[in-house]
């Protein structure tokens, strides 16, 4: 793990989970459409071995990625994990097929698929459980005191929610404590600027998922590259520079299935982008 890292670059989830603040997605390492396995397995072996070394000690993953792929691939890499390694999953979305993700809610198969998440990962807790989707079709109390009762029987240490509103994650706060939400947010999409300022002031950690807009930072091209050149870095680093110092309590998880662009992401934690850079990639991206 990085030990030389600036306290900035840490967070606590939960108040307690400390974790560096520029984590991985393992999306990127199942087949097209997040859907079978990858096409180079052993090159996802290797990006995944290598992560400890490049400091990122948050994994964030799901079931429905594969589905179960993205997990056998985490356990057949890393495990036993090494101290301090936080694998963060989701549950609550099933796969019927390659283009379908179904919210599924009902709290047996949420309890179904947290203790397969535990055998699969390998682990005797998951510190960072998330309700992938909030199912439309169960009443939501349901689904959210089924997430309180995994904590109190010590399934899960933290819990989370994905695709929220500020006033579900309220109403959710009703049942457990939320330690992370997971909205879509990057340079070029901001649409969820409140839940961001309500996690913010409450220590909630906010994860954006396609925090490099799936490479489509198209409107902001041009100041992510001239500043990616000044700096000597990949523009990837840039727009992740920008999400870090846009709010503390961001926690981004950029994915990738090829190890050079991890390595070009972690760059990130180290670039200091001044206020010019700040401000002409706000503007660039609005």
């Amino acid at each position: 793990m990085q030990q030389d890292l600036p306290a900035t670059a840490r967070f606590l989830i939960g108040g307690e989970l400390p974790v560096c603040r520029l984590g991985f997605g393992t999306m990127r390492l199942t087949g097209p459409g997040s859907f079978g396995w990858p096409e180079d397995r052993e090159e996802a072996q290797r990006l995944l071995r290598e992560l400890p070394a490049l400091g990122i000690d948050l994994i964030d993953t799901a079931d429905a990625y594969g589905p179960d792929i993205a997990d056998h691939q985490l356990r057949a890499a890393l495990h036993p994990y090494p101290k301090g390694m936080v694998i963060a999953t989701k549950g609550g979305v099933t796969r019927p097929s390659r283009d379908r993700w179904v919210p599924l809610g009902r709290p047996e198969y949420l309890f179904q698929q947290v203790r397969k998440s535990l055998e699969i990962l390998g682990l005797d807790v998951i510190d960072l459980w998330q309700l992938h989707r909030i199912d439309p079709k169960v009443p939501r109390d349901e689904q959210f005191d089924a997430v309180r009762q995994m904590r109190a029987e010590g399934l899960i240490r933290h819990a989370g929610l994905s695709e929220v509103t500020v006033a579900d994650i309220e109403e959710a706060g009703r049942h457990f404590p939320v330690a992370t939400v997971q909205n879509r947010y990057n340079l070029a999409d901001r649409g969820h600027e409140a839940v961001l300022a309500h996690c913010e002031s409450r220590g909630i950690g906010f994860i954006p998922w396609a925090p490099l807009a799936s490479g489509g930072l198209a409107s902001a091209e041009g100041a992510v590259r001239r500043i990616a050149a000044a700096h000597g870095v990949a523009p990837s680093a840039v727009a992740l520079a920008w999400l870090l110092r846009r709010s503390p309590v961001m926690l981004p998880i950029p994915g990738t299935s090829k190890l050079k662009h991890a390595r070009e992401n972690i760059a990130a934690l180290r670039l200091e982008l001044s206020d010019e850079d700040q401000a002409a990639l706000e503007k660039a991206g609005a």
